[in-house]
């Protein structure tokens, strides 16, 4: 029965369906529901800091059913993103209207094409994996996964990490910064990995080489089934959904840095070297992603396991309302250095 409060993830297909299928304000409501609705409920329910006990954290571990809810996301995703490619080619539609539809489809690419995306890239089978690069792929960023993992997780709360975002960085040049060093970063990786194993950076067990041939083979098909607008406006949802990556790694990393010993090594990722949230709506809906602390502290943990503990940093409300906040750096700083300061 835990598992269940976590198919409340079945809204955002219902609110997107709901944009594709409607005119005027209600193609907004994706973006109504999750950036409006949500945040405001936060500041009524009261966070969640429970954890399971030993005896429950087994018992959940070997429930299927949070996996199999994951699994269900794929054809979701696969399916709303060919309907999208027919609803927003529906004649006589506004500007506001096509904006309202791109939109809808750009949160399904953020929260389920590449938060699931990551969840499923985490696991240590390759079955699971797969999926994620195919969740990865509808939102176009299949370079998540290298740098993430190899990357990101390493050299997290350093200078070094492209996704840790500096004490008063502003969110708008942090997009750019991350995104395109993390896209290097990741073939980096890659063809260092080939390198080892005395392989040309060309060879087809280089994941970026392969997932840059599925990406062109996915935006030549688009083109060529569909047209240049259709091809424009799911590259626009695309990107929709890779900014709202961002905005989220801006906020779950803002500010924090690692402690350097005499000989400059880095000490090991602890719980407070990410920004933890418990307010329930949004922790449900990203799948226990506000849990964040505790993910960098065990990327491999499942994410019904994560738990929250007092020496993780607390953002004072959830990822929605967060990710609002940081539009407006002034007030981002004046709240979260103040917080950075009583965390030092």
């Amino acid at each position: 029965m835990k598992a269940l409060k976590y198919f409340s993830i079945l809204i955002l297909p219902l609110v997107v369906y709901i944009s594709f299928t409607s005119k005027g304000w209600l193609t907004h409501l994706p973006a109504i529901v999750f950036f409006g609705f949500v945040p405001f409920l936060e500041f009524f329910i009261k966070p969640n800091k429970e954890n399971f006990s030993l005896e429950e954290e087994k018992i959940e571990k070997e429930n299927k059913l949070y996996t199999y809810l994951l699994y269900l996301t794929l054809p979701i995703q696969v399916g709303f993103l060919i309907f999208f490619f027919y609803a927003i080619q529906e004649p006589n539609l506004s500007n506001s209207e096509i904006f309202g539809r791109i939109f809808g489809m750009g949160i399904m690419c953020g929260v389920i094409g590449i938060n699931v995306g990551h969840e499923l890239g985490h696991r240590n089978n390759r079955f699971d994996e797969f999926i994620g690069e195919i969740l990865l792929l509808t939102s176009l960023n299949t370079h998540f996964l290298p740098y993430h993992n190899g990357g990101h997780h390493y050299n997290v709360a350093t200078p070094k990490d492209a996704a840790t975002a500096r004490k008063n960085e502003v969110l708008f040049t942090f997009w750019f910064r991350s995104h395109f060093s993390s896209y290097i970063e990741a073939w980096r990786l890659e063809n260092k990995r080939m390198n080892e194993t005395e392989k040309s950076w060309l060879h087809h067990q280089n994941r970026m080489v392969v997932y840059t041939i599925c990406n062109i083979l996915l935006l030549g098909s688009i083109y060529f089934f569909f047209g240049q607008f259709v091809l424009l406006t799911f590259i626009a949802a695309a990107v929709s959904g890779i900014i709202l990556l961002e905005t989220v790694n801006y906020i779950e990393h803002y500010g924090l840095l690692r402690k350097q010993n005499e000989h400059g090594r880095y000490e090991r990722v602890k719980r407070n070297h990410s920004w933890n949230s418990n307010h329930q709506v949004g922790q449900i809906l990203l799948f226990n992603l506000s849990r964040h602390s505790d993910h960098h502290y065990n990327g491999s943990k499942h994410y019904q396991l994560l738990r929250s503990l007092p020496e993780s940093p607390q953002m004072p409300t959830g990822y929605p309302g967060m990710m609002l906040l940081s539009l407006f750096p002034p007030l981002w700083f004046w709240v979260m250095n103040k917080k950075l300061n009583q965390n030092s």
